[in-house]
């Protein structure tokens, strides 16, 4: 049975921490599927350019208002995948073939199977290629497995074809009609995305609004505007699926009773849960939340000494960013265990890449009243500064939450054009303790462009 210093679970940010400094140690990795784990293969990176194909598709249906008339011949969807995914899995592939064979990793022994545990500090490998497992022992763990998309127990499932977001990327053609099931980011992306695209996007949610996990205001702001743009069915439940001749029925049941979407193609977007099942970690004694989550303290370390976890297994953040600074705590409290560090988790900034995109940190008003938290907040619209007049934008806005005494920041909202970079100086502030009248006067904030909408919405607060 062999014995290693370190096994590392997963070849996400997990990856990453196995540099030059740990080349004394024997070490092993262990990957199920492909290396780079779920933000390289079938999350972030290859939604994102998604996402920007989306963006330049859709300016035809924008561009009249500004004097401009624009047509959209033709969305050539296998060239959009393949320029993607051309690039993506070369990276995936690099990075096996550096782990595997590079001189560097000598000390690396990498076991290409699903790890299971099968005793304290005990690993089972099962291969798929049906040679026998291996079981591997170690004295120090790194749990970074991720997670995977939720398929909900729908009756008739089995019968039909569905995508999950792992799987509906690759699609070998752009479908007619597509439904969604789900209301949160991954269905609002996909949702912008293939409505760009030309194809009749339904959208089923079973709350009242969209994207509830937001603040109140950009949710309903949202939920609005994406019912202009797709068939956008609230309060509805999905009781069945079965197929049809178009190619699946989606039979739900809402306010005004039965009803029944058919579509080409259903994605399944109702969320992600960690894979902690699948390595069976109670065998190992590490603990879990209830929704499967790793239970980690503040140096990711689990219930077990020297088995630590990060990202989406341990994260309810979900966040590749989140899951890269927690990585470089697991690094660094491997190689110096007198002298760890601790992972800040204070200020987390998140966005969705939807239209119009959003982003955030810190609290919304709803969690803030929730905490009995002391705040004022202030909006400013994009449609109220000069380049917002420039993009003709009469939707968007930023929402500040400040703490009435000290003005310090405790929350930012964007929803509007680059919200994710508009938001950062926000961010910042929030992380180096900058309050809102320093930020907006203690430095010049160039005119006119975006930022202006942070430094009128800095303003606005009742300090």
């Amino acid at each position: 049975m062999p014995h290693y210093d370190l096994v590392i679970v997963g070849t996400g940010s997990g990856n990453s921490i196995l540099d030059p400094s740990f080349a004394g140690w024997k070490t092993a990795i262990v990957e199920k599927g492909v290396f780079g784990g779920t933000c390289l293969n079938v999350g972030c990176i290859p939604t994102k350019m998604f996402v920007h194909t989306a963006d330049l598709a859709a300016t035809p249906s924008l561009a009249g208002r500004f004097g401009v008339d624009e047509t959209l011949d033709a969305v050539r969807w296998t060239d959009v995948r393949d320029r993607i995914f051309g690039r993506i899995d070369p990276i995936a592939q690099g990075g096996r073939e550096y782990r595997t064979s590079h001189e560097d990793n000598a000390n690396v022994t990498v076991y290409e199977g699903a790890g299971r545990f099968t005793g304290r500090k005990e690993l089972t490998v099962s291969f798929a290629d049906g040679r026998p497992g291996e079981t591997i022992t170690a004295d120090r763990f790194v749990l970074a497995a991720g997670g995977r998309a939720v398929v909900p127990d729908l009756p008739g499932l089995d019968e039909v074809r569905y995508q999950t977001s792992d799987t509906v990327m690759r699609l070998d053609e752009l479908p007619a009609r597509m439904v969604i099931l789900g209301s949160g980011f991954v269905a609002a992306e996909f949702a912008h995305v293939f409505t760009s695209f030309g194809v009749e996007v339904t959208l089923v949610a079973r709350s009242g609004a969209l994207l509830r996990g937001e603040d109140e205001a950009i949710s309903e702001r949202f939920t609005e505007l994406a019912s202009q743009r797709f068939d956008v069915r609230l309060n509805r439940k999905a009781v069945r699926v079965r197929p049809s001749g178009a190619g699946v029925a989606l039979e739900l049941e809402g306010p005004r009773g039965a009803e029944t979407v058919e579509a080409d193609e259903l994605l399944l977007a109702i969320g992600r849960r960690p894979n902690s099942d699948l390595l069976d970690v109670a065998a190992t004694g590490v603990t879990t939340t209830e929704d499967g989550h790793v239970i980690v303290d503040d140096h990711q370390e689990t219930a077990v000494e020297g088995i630590y976890a990060l990202g989406d297994l341990s994260s309810p953040y979900e966040l590749k960013h989140v899951a890269n600074h927690e990585a470089r705590v697991v690094q660094h409290n491997l190689l110096h265990p007198d002298e760890r560090m601790t992972a800040d988790h204070r200020f987390v900034p998140h966005a969705v890449f939807t239209s119009p995109q959003i982003a955030s940190v810190g609290l919304t008003e709803q969690e803030a009243r929730g905490r009995g938290v002391k705040y004022v907040t202030s909006t400013q619209d994009y449609a109220g500064i000069a380049y917002g007049w420039a993009m003709e934008d009469l939707s968007g806005f930023a929402k500040l939450l400040a703490d009435p005494d000290t003005g310090q920041l405790i929350g930012a909202h964007v929803i509007g054009p680059q919200a994710s970079t508009v938001i950062q100086p926000l961010v910042q502030a929030m992380s180096f303790g900058l309050d809102a009248k320093s930020m907006a006067r203690g430095q010049y904030w160039i005119h006119p462009a975006m930022p202006e909408l942070i430094e009128n919405a800095l303003l606005n607060l009742p300090l």
